[in-house]
């Protein structure tokens, strides 16, 4: 197996360490806080969230590292660090859950522990796909992409959307909010695999499929969530859609100069993508 070199570029850390997908829960979880206006949002909420995302995606390049990516020797940076440092990373899984887990019992409302089940469900059917799939080189997985955009944004959403327990869950799923942000996880998740499916083919017609899977999806996300803003006469939820557009965007200028950047550099820009429109929200939202 080949080693991993102890001289990482510094912006490469983060995805290194799993520390890419907590921030952007995090930064998302306070986007949907001041856009739902939730005047108690405390601390506890977004420490547990960032802890529980950590967990699950550190587990998930575990599993990856594991299940015959070792054997043929085409580990990825991020999966063969974790696989080097798996002890380290297990240790820190253990501990990242038994503290969220305090934090659920202990400090957050207890309308929490009606939508964990769902949560579970749809956490289990993610690695449910990835034990049953494998990591298949050449293939993109469409169906574990969906699954863990779709999960990703319900427990950012719903982190939030506890502390308004006049509104039931089923409203929150079927929120525009809600749709948009689920649906740019996914393709910001896609993204990635579509770009190195794509370098990878010589067939012209795959490589326009692999386009056009990204492209078409990005406009439509990009033209809702701009009627949307504009459909608000109250003003109250167009710093959100402002920031999905942003995200749509962000994502569509990589999509078409993804040939400059390496590998490496399209995942981080593909996390940035989804950072940059927190500050987006940020400066609408104080306007």
């Amino acid at each position: 197996m080949p080693s991993v070199s102890s001289r990482k570029p510094l912006w490469l850390l983060p995805n290194l360490l799993s520390l890419d997908a907590p921030l952007v829960a995090v930064g998302w979880l306070w986007v949907f806080s001041k856009t739902w206006r939730l005047g108690y949002h405390p601390w506890e909420a977004y420490v547990a969230l960032g802890l529980a995302v950590w967990g699950i995606y550190v587990v998930d390049r575990l599993l990856d590292a594991s299940m015959g990516m070792v054997s043929d020797g085409a580990l990825e940076p991020r999966h063969e660090f974790h696989y080097k440092h798996r002890v380290f990373f297990g240790i820190g899984v253990v501990v990242a859950f038994v503290a969220a887990l305090v934090l659920v019992v202990t400090k957050m409302p207890m309308t929490i522990f009606k939508h964990l089940l769902l949560g579970g469900v749809m956490v289990g059917g993610f690695f449910g796909l990835s034990l049953i799939a494998g990591p298949v080189r050449g293939e993109v997985p469409h169906m574990k992409n969906i699954f863990a955009g779709v999960t990703f944004a319900f427990g950012t959403a719903m982190t939030a959307y506890i502390y308004r327990p006049e509104v039931g869950i089923f409203e929150m799923v079927r929120s525009h909010e809600f749709l948009c942000f689920a649906v740019l996880c996914v393709l910001n998740i896609s993204a990635i695999d579509l770009w190195e499916h794509s370098s990878r083919s010589p067939d012209v017609e795959e490589k326009a499929g692999d386009e056009l899977s990204l492209t078409l999806p990005l406009g439509l996300l990009g033209a809702f969530s701009l009627l949307f803003a504009l459909r608000d006469d109250q003003f109250a939820s167009r710093p959100f859609f402002w920031a999905i557009l942003t995200g749509a965007a962000l994502l569509h200028v990589l999509n078409r100069s993804r040939n400059r950047f390496s590998p490496d550099a399209l995942r981080v820009l593909a996390d940035v993508a989804l950072l940059i429109p927190i500050l987006v929200f940020w400066a609408s939202f104080e306007m």
